[in-house]
């Protein structure tokens, strides 16, 4: 719920407290001035201050209706210079710092929050969002196995959570009208999706150094296995050093074809499959593993996953096909990245969306399409069942590829068939004391 009533508790007895000296409202926390009132205000925190964190919490500050409180993150420099961005935006010095996600959560005056964590971190961060009554903007990728993401769908339901996934792809014309022609037959009947997204990279082994100061290393690690503390591990994303290392590290990330870009297009091919609450029934292909250094993610991968309608979805890295998803269907094809959009015929290009024909849902922005969802209580345009349908496929990938061999899914049970090794891999233990 918004903070409406303390707002006004706060009024109130400011107001009676004016019979002793004189009170003064400002225009602005009353919404006068093209303001949004105080407590129609949607209270905010944000959770991991790299690049993207960061980039989140500048779009948020730029929405009138939001109110940006706090802010949190494990290296001191990133959450002071959140600070300093978030108390320039509101001409004052209120903004809370935090090093600990869970003191954020628990504070009952904030609704929502961003988390734009490590990988390893977003099922723990936002599970903890949710048991204690947050909304929450959620980075892509979801979870490092399958069963965390099912954990925090769970919770999410169990706790009316509104969630938005950062795929914010479905909120660009582009990527929908290329689903919609999909969707509306224009392309024929669908038989093929490629997928590709860029490759991983090897990191070299790196020198043992001391943690150094401003920065808690054993919270950085969190969950995941005790590694000893080198800068190029954890270093964060930067303009001057590119994504950071830890992308390509499997403690921490899936690499390409889960973390950093692999959901954003497979996304975009369950969409325009129409398969958000499904997924293939067989994966089969194999991969290129870095054979030494800090990154065991895959460097190089081309994995089919055939559905039940007969439809097979080719992923792989960006060497194999250029970077986006094309549809291909029995009469042309069309191809979507964020560089354009392509079709075959061209003149799809020029086609309406008839009245009766399948429109899908519209965004007005990513961030304010999670906004408007948090104040009606209604369905963001990546809710966590997307989230969930579309990470596991990014999963059944990496297992395919280290198991080496093909494997057979049920898309209504979410289990392998008959193969309790690959099922087993479904979960992931956390480092101790940490747990779903």
């Amino acid at each position: 719920m918004m903070n409406r009533r303390r707002f006004l508790q706060r009024v109130g007895s400011a107001a009676a407290a004016a019979t002793t000296f004189p009170y003064l409202v400002s225009s602005s926390a009353l919404g006068q001035a093209g303001n949004v009132a105080a407590g129609e205000r949607i209270v905010m925190a944000s959770i991991g201050l790299g690049t993207q964190g960061t980039g989140l919490l500048r779009a948020f500050l730029g929405h009138k209706d939001v109110q940006v409180v706090a802010v949190c993150d494990v290296y001191e420099s990133q959450r002071q210079k959140a600070k300093d961005l978030v108390d320039q935006r509101y001409g004052n010095k209120d903004c809370a710092t935090y090093n600990d996600f869970r003191e954020v959560c628990a504070r009952r005056d904030i609704d929502a929050v961003v988390v734009a964590t490590p990988d390893h971190w977003h099922v723990l961060a936002s599970l903890e969002a949710a048991r204690n009554g947050k909304d929450m903007y959620t980075e892509k990728a979801l979870g490092l196995a399958v069963a965390w993401d099912k954990t925090l769908q769970e919770a999410c339901h169990r706790y009316g959570t509104v969630f938005q996934w950062g795929t914010q792809q479905r909120s660009d014309r582009n990527f929908r009208f290329a689903c919609e022609l999909v969707r509306n037959g224009r392309i024929g009947k669908l038989h093929t999706i490629l997928v590709g997204v860029p490759h991983d990279f090897p990191v070299p082994n790196q020198p043992v150094q001391p943690v150094p100061p401003g920065l808690d290393y054993d919270l950085w690690l969190g969950p995941a296995p005790w590694a000893p503390y080198t800068y190029q591990r954890c270093r964060p994303w930067t303009k001057e050093e590119s994504y950071s290392n830890w992308y390509h590290i499997s403690d921490y990330c899936l690499g390409g074809i889960g973390g950093y870009w692999g959901v954003h297009h497979v996304d975009i091919a369950q969409w325009g499959h129409g398969t958000d609450d499904s997924g293939p029934v067989e994966i089969e292909g194999s991969a290129v593993f870095p054979q030494d250094g800090l990154a065991d993610c895959a460097i190089s991968w081309k994995v089919t996953h055939r559905y039940a309608d007969g439809v097979t979805m080719v992923y792989m890295d960006n060497k194999q096909h250029k970077q986006g998803v094309t549809f291909q269907g029995t009469q042309g094809w069309v191809h979507v990245s964020r560089q354009g959009i392509w079709a075959e015929p061209e003149s799809l290009l020029k086609s309406a969306i008839g009245p009766d024909e399948i429109h899908l849902i519209e965004s007005k922005g990513h961030q304010r399409d999670f906004l408007d969802a948090v104040r009606t209580r209604g369905r963001t345009i990546c809710p966590i069942d997307v989230a969930v349908r579309t990470d596991t496929i990014c999963h059944l990938t990496d297992i395919c590829t280290r198991l080496g061999r093909k494997l057979h899914w049920d898309p209504q049970q979410e289990d392998f068939v008959n193969d309790p090794e690959a099922s087993r891999m479904l979960c992931r233990p956390m480092r101790s004391p940490w747990h779903l």
